[in-house]
């Protein structure tokens, strides 16, 4: 009998980490697939993640809708809770052997709860990372929970250590992200770009001539600052003189406030060298990323993506604070000079070489592998 994993999808960043496990999983003789998908991942307003699944080829099991409106530190709480709720039932259905969860996002402890409190093993993935935040408390909570630890680099395989997790548990995978950025560098010719001109609104920008790249989200420490911080970002890419590409901010605590900043500043400036997405294809995006002439924000893929392709990336503020990084990355604050300074710095500096900080492109292989074998043991022994 095939054992049954079940992996637990709630964003777009969720679905880019864990794409090349899940198609390793389905792939493989010894496991069957089950999908999960929820939270904003099934929610029009931050791109219907949910439909470029499918479009995958995957099928979906459960649809869980959990998200509370309003995107507040009350609202966010709530949600947890209600995806704990959701999700109890959904595994109740569909009686997984091993639960997968992806990260340090608040719907990733809804999934660790869940599973845990119904005595179903959990695996999980880029556990041990720091970067100063509430997502790093989320993430160490989780790798105390997990029974199996996929860890992304050697720094992180080491903290889980520290953290007093059984070393025979933690299996350094690198990331999945990475399997698929160097599948889409090898084949760059053969990435559909139509849905640039098809989806979005505002100009259209040629990807022949040096763009900036604008991917920043709300950090829910920082709740209420969220639209000055975008207003920095946009006035420094604006003063910069280069189109860009602006992507919607995920879901967490001061989403709105980032997405007012947005369509405020659109509207008000009329700015014609701009281009909006809710979401975008994950080849898309790598597409992007690899001709950018810089990343703008505060995306953890301007941190592992970024260092294996190269790109010049400003991160801006303490989303990412203590996250290995490679030389690809300038740190500033949410100041609009400051940022323009380091953008015109990563202009003339160019593409970086790669730097495999976070993996060699063959995660996805290893996690499959490895949950086929292992036999996790739901009562942990604590080391100190």
């Amino acid at each position: 009998m095939k054992k049954k994993i079940c992996v637990v999808v709630g964003s777009r960043a969720n679905y880019s980490s864990i794409k090349s496990a899940m198609r390793a999983i389905e792939n493989h003789p010894d496991l069957e697939l089950l999908v999960i998908v929820m939270a904003s991942a099934v929610l029009d307003r931050y791109g219907a993640v949910v439909d470029l699944i499918q479009a995958d080829g995957f099928t979906i099991d459960e649809r869980v809708f959990m998200v509370v409106e309003g995107e507040t530190p009350l609202t966010m709480a709530k949600s947890t809770g209600l995806g704990l709720i959701e999700l109890a039932t959904a595994f109740d259905r569909l009686g997984p052997n091993v639960v997968v969860t992806i990260g340090d996002r608040y719907e990733t402890m809804s999934t660790t709860l869940a599973s845990v409190y119904m005595n179903i093993p959990l695996a999980h993935t880029m556990g041990g990372e720091v970067t100063g935040t509430i997502d790093e408390s989320i993430r160490h909570a989780v790798t105390k929970f997990a029974h199996i630890h996929f860890p992304a680099c050697e720094d992180a395989k080491e903290r889980i250590i520290k953290l007093g997790e059984d070393p025979d548990t933690i299996y350094n995978v690198g990331c999945p992200r990475i399997d698929l950025v160097a599948e889409v560098l090898n084949n760059l010719g053969l990435v559909d770009l139509s849905v640039l001109n098809t989806e979005g609104v505002g100009a259209r920008i040629d990807l022949e001539k040096p763009f900036i790249l604008l991917s920043q989200h709300p950090v829910t420490t920082e709740y209420g600052a969220g639209e000055a911080q975008i207003y920095a970002s946009l006035q420094a890419i604006q003063e910069s003189g280069l189109p860009a590409i602006v992507l919607w901010p995920n879901s967490d605590a001061g989403s709105e406030d980032i997405s007012r900043g947005v369509r405020k500043y659109r509207e008000r400036d009329k700015i014609d060298s701009f281009r909006f997405f809710k979401n975008l294809p994950i080849d898309v995006y790598i597409y992007l990323m690899k001709k950018t002439a810089c990343l703008v924000g505060n995306s953890s893929s301007a941190i592992r993506e970024g260092s294996f392709i190269g790109t010049p990336t400003v991160n801006i503020g303490t989303r990412q604070n203590m996250r290995q990084r490679g030389a690809n990355v300038i740190d500033t604050e949410h100041n609009k000079d400051d940022i323009l300074v380091c953008i015109k710095r990563q202009l003339d500096h160019g593409i970086y070489g790669s730097e495999p900080i976070y993996g060699d492109g063959r995660a996805g292989k290893r996690i499959a592998d490895t949950l086929a074998v292992a036999r996790p043991v739901l009562q942990k022994t604590i080391a100190y």
